[in-house]
């Protein structure tokens, strides 16, 4: 007895993932500036040396947080053939980490830099 089976396609359906800048990131990066002040203020430098410093330390803090608040949002798209398309375009030497909760996503554009996203508990779906 012979029975027919459709027969299963190999080939994978695109996937399509948002990415958008993270608000516990920027929160972090805020609270990490408003702490650097009192770190240089702990290290014993003289007076005219860390309250500069400390101003510097807490002014990059912010600056590094509105960078990344401002970032624009982005879309990936994985092809069916293994290819990363980043805002359409393609990218080459992907490489995809996870460090506990958070994903680290890096490649290297058509320009030859090096690019990457980062994703953060309050940016991925839960399943």
């Amino acid at each position: 007895m012979t029975t027919r089976s459709t027969r299963w396609s190999s080939a994978s359906v695109p996937c399509r993932i948002d990415w958008r800048p993270s608000r516990c990131l920027v929160g972090a990066l805020v609270l990490l500036s408003a702490c650097a002040p009192a770190a240089v203020a702990a290290s014993e430098l003289p007076a005219p040396v860390a309250w500069p410093l400390a101003a510097a330390a807490a002014l990059h803090g912010l600056w590094l947080a509105r960078r990344e608040w401002r970032r624009p949002r982005s879309s990936l798209l994985f092809t069916a053939d293994g290819r990363l398309l980043v805002d359409d375009v393609a990218v080459d030497a992907v490489e995809l980490q996870w460090r506990g909760p958070l994903a680290f996503l890096r490649w290297r554009g058509a320009d030859g830099r090096r690019a990457g996203l980062a994703w953060w508990p309050d940016t991925l779906p839960g399943r």
